[in-house]
């Protein structure tokens, strides 16, 4: 018999075994002994919710409509504080209902010149009683009134700048400056805070295996002390397959006297690089400038003198020069 068949076989005589278990009278005794131990338990704890108890609860507060150019001296309460009496079952009801809807305080009608925002005793005590059942007694809560003092913080509007890394696919990858919408967001802090803020950045994000075009949205990495109005952005991250494309650039030498002649060997290079599909067509010999310096000629007995690609499109990938070198003669200009 194989392991497999003698594993079922256990499983299939189970249950009969079980039942010959119940049969006998002494389990039959310890069942009906548990039966009644439970049945006491029921009683005892429907007894129990009958009696007075006191529980504390946490009621949240919320603020609407805050004002992005005011500061708080202090932190506002998020949560009070609240004990109340009442029975059992219903503290139970309380406990097991979830979080009681939070009390909102809405700071829109603040002074722009500063003051202090007072929530009063009164005031809370009336919005809790509305959550709390007719028979429940509030013995006390805390805070028992929120007061803060705030003033009015200067503001400007602050460069956007993308916080992270992005990774694309082989063959892929960035055909144009991202879009960053707003570019710029209004900053409300201190003298101190906005004079070192030179960007506002987005949290931190590493994006990985891109290859297509996408926009995202993304949160400012917040800054101690300032509000940020938006507090986020969207980022649209324009991405193409790119492909090699090579050209032959002239070489020039703009700083060269009207009385010398450069000859150069070869008298073109070859620029390579990668480019989007879409701007495969669009890329033309007039968009580079191959040139050698006249300060590199004058004083070179070699013979020969590095070229440099002083103009190139910023939406193209890796170019290179070949050759990166080339030999020259200067030769009088008789005419």
């Amino acid at each position: 018999m194989s392991r497999l068949e003698a594993l079922f076989l256990t499983f299939k005589s189970a249950p009969k075994k079980i039942k010959t278990l119940l049969r006998r009278q002494g389990w039959k005794e310890v069942l009906i002994f548990f039966f009644f131990v439970l049945l006491s338990l029921g009683f005892w704890m429907l007894q129990s919710l009958q009696q007075d108890y006191e529980i504390e609860l946490i009621i949240p507060v919320r603020y609407k409509n805050v004002p992005a150019n005011l500061a708080f001296s202090d932190k506002l309460p998020d949560n009070i504080k609240v004990k109340v009496r009442d029975k059992g079952s219903v503290l139970l009801n309380y406990s097991l209902g979830g979080t009681l809807l939070p009390i909102e305080a809405s700071l829109g009608s603040l002074s722009a010149k500063g003051g202090t925002f007072v929530i009063s005793k009164k005031v809370i005590e009336r919005d809790m009683l509305k959550q709390l059942i007719a028979t429940t007694t509030l013995i006390n809560f805390e805070p028992q009134q929120i007061e803060v003092d705030y003033t009015p913080l200067k503001s400007r509007r602050i460069q956007v700048e993308f916080n992270g890394a992005l990774r694309t696919e082989p063959g892929f990858g960035l055909s144009g400056e991202i879009n960053i919408t707003p570019a710029t967001v209004q900053v409300y802090a201190g003298e101190e805070i906005l004079d070192s803020l030179i960007t506002v950045q987005t949290v931190n994000t590493r994006i990985e295996k891109a290859k297509k075009t996408f926009t995202r949205t993304f949160n400012l990495l917040p800054v101690k002390g300032a509000r940020f109005e938006p507090e986020q952005v969207t980022i649209t991250f324009p991405i193409e397959e790119y492909t090699e494309k090579t050209l032959n650039i002239p070489i020039q030498c703009k700083t060269l006297p009207q009385n010398l002649i450069l000859r150069t060997f070869p008298s073109m290079v070859q620029v390579t690089c990668n480019v989007p599909l879409s701007r495969f067509n669009q890329l033309k010999e007039s968009d580079f400038a191959a040139e050698i310096s006249y300060s590199d000629l004058e004083q070179n007995i070699s013979g020969t003198v590095s070229i440099k690609l002083t103009k190139k499109p910023n939406w193209i990938q890796s170019p290179t020069v070949h050759p990166d070198k080339i030999e020259f003669i200067l030769e009088q200009n008789n005419y």
